[in-house]
């Protein structure tokens, strides 16, 4: 399991906010070395110290941990839906088109992986 993507996570919320590492440690109460150790994944904060983040980010602890829990997929389908309601309904439906397609691949994929 990787969990540097939990720190990956804490860095795209920061900079979305247009924050700096600074304001991030301002708001929690943190180093600044620290926040940079965390967010390069080199360590896992402490469950009060995600809180604390995940409160100064405003976002959803699964947010952070979406891609190390099992139902990850729900969070990331619900930020895909987010992306696509703000594109026009042309664009829309090209992406639909293009996630029809490669799910069609991963379908006959599917038996050719087996043998």
């Amino acid at each position: 399991m990787d969990l540097s993507s939990i720190g990956r996570h804490i860095r795209e919320a920061r900079r979305a906010r247009n924050m700096r590492q600074e304001d991030l440690a301002e708001r929690t109460g943190l180093s600044v070395n620290y926040v940079g150790v965390l967010e390069r994944g080199e360590k896992l904060p402490s469950l009060e110290t995600f809180l604390d983040l995940v409160n100064a980010l405003e976002i959803s602890a699964d947010q952070v941990l979406s891609d190390v829990l099992a139902v990850g997929y729900q969070v990331k389908s619900s930020t895909l839906g987010e992306a696509l309601a703000a594109v026009s309904p042309r664009d829309r439906e090209m992406v639909c088109d293009v996630v029809e397609a490669l799910l069609r691949h991963v379908a006959q994929e599917k038996p050719q992986r087996k043998n």
